[in-house]
């Protein structure tokens, strides 16, 4: 057959769907979570959430909003009060100025991620980032298709560890963007200080923007009120967008609320983008926001001691039982752990559930670096984690 004669490739599947979206695998996480949801007595340490409902003070807040009628449309990039508590929010934490221009209100971290790599990423851009890491950042670029290439965090004495020369050395041709997650989901990893200065003066050289997914930054165990961030290098002249939601620190993960921190200038652009992926967040749900930040501190402290409490139960737990390795982290509310003689942790999450109710989240769901690994939340009662330890304890001896 001539080259002419030949018919090209489709880039659609027979259902009509882009192949490249069909080949992104559906979430292991979700696949495990499906198969416990309705059933009783489960203990479900599978999704990175707390087990407590969203304060009070917030959700009276939301409610009030909602008596008064703000059930309407919403400028795209968040209202003004909202935007402005951001930036003070920031400037207290990382000792900044940033003002109401450097902050776009996002429906979600998530959609913080998304609209962030669309305004940056187009076919065929590399962006380069860590792994284990959470599947949805490595699944956005694929839709937009770009390439994504992954530097592994390594399991030492020290904890897990990032050789932040072997990164950058990944960065090559072709590289448009780069993507920390820190603290990290699924290790629990926090980048040191001085690797970050090195990273911005790289990346500033390069002109390779950097995406920052800071949504556990205020979850920190060795003393700080805050991990270390790219917020404070966020200006006109460096190329940095710092990912943060309500989510996490907050316990609001149902309510869908985050925030872009980002140069002053980039703004309009993510308006645009605010206006076509989902029109604007809800008036109401902004109005809890401010509220949460204005008034959440305690609950934000209290939150980190009553994790520290659950997060030394489980790792005294694990590390007692003799086919557990455990490497130290510092930050986000994970264990994320190997089990000897376990590779296919899907199975292994799934007889577990069935079998002794204890309901984990598989490594594999979090890329090739996570195979042979289990991920349990531990942002639950510490009762709730010595149940799932005893079924976990049982499920091993057999």
């Amino acid at each position: 057959m001539s080259v002419s004669d030949a018919r090209p490739v489709s880039p659609f599947a027979a259902n009509g769907i882009r192949h490249d979206v069909r080949d992104i695998g559906a979430s292991l996480i979700r696949e495990v979570a499906h198969l416990g949801m309705g059933r009783e007595n489960i203990v479900p340490l599978w999704f990175g959430e707390p087990d407590q409902p969203t304060p009070e003070f917030i959700r009276k807040a939301a409610i009030a909003a909602l008596e008064a009628g703000d059930t309407f449309y919403q400028p795209n990039r968040g209202i003004t009060p909202l935007r402005d508590a951001l930036a003070v929010y920031g400037n207290r934490l990382y000792g900044t100025s940033l003002d109401r221009e450097n902050i776009t209100v996002t429906v979600s971290g998530l959609n913080a991620l998304m609209i962030a790599m669309q305004s940056i990423l187009r076919a065929g851009d590399r962006m380069v980032t860590t792994a284990p890491i959470w599947p949805n950042i490595v699944a956005i670029p694929q839709v937009l298709e770009a390439v994504v290439t992954t530097v592994p965090l390594r399991a030492g004495d020290n904890g897990w560890q990032l050789d932040i020369d072997e990164f950058i050395a990944a960065c090559g041709p072709g590289t448009r963007a780069i993507l920390i997650n820190s603290p990290n989901n699924p290790t629990g990893w926090v980048m040191p200080a001085e690797d970050q200065k090195k990273l911005v003066e790289f990346a500033t050289e390069r002109g390779i923007w950097l995406i920052a997914d800071e949504v556990y930054a205020r979850l920190i165990y060795d003393g700080s009120d805050v991990a270390p961030s790219f917020v404070p290098y966020v200006s006109d002249d460096t190329r940095i967008m710092v990912i943060n939601s309500f989510s996490k620190s907050w316990a609001m993960t149902g309510w869908r609320l985050g925030w872009i921190t980002a140069p002053k200038g980039v703004g309009a652009e993510l308006e645009k983008l605010m206006e076509f992926n989902v029109s604007c967040p809800a008036g109401f749900v902004q109005q809890a926001g401010i509220v949460a930040l204005e008034q959440g501190e305690d609950f934000v402290a209290s939150s980190r001691a009553r994790y520290s409490l659950a997060r030394a139960a489980i790792i005294e737990r694990l590390r007692d039982m003799n086919r557990i390795q455990l490497p130290e982290a510092d930050g986000a509310f994970y264990a994320f752990f190997r089990v000897d003689g376990v590779e296919d942790t899907l199975s292994f999450a799934k007889e577990l559930l069935l079998s002794e109710g204890i309901g984990l989240a598989p490594g594999e769901a979090f890329g090739a670096e996570g195979a042979g690994h289990i991920r349990a939340c531990y942002a639950v009662a510490e009762d709730r984690i010595h149940k799932a330890m005893d079924g976990l304890t049982r499920f091993l001896m057999r």
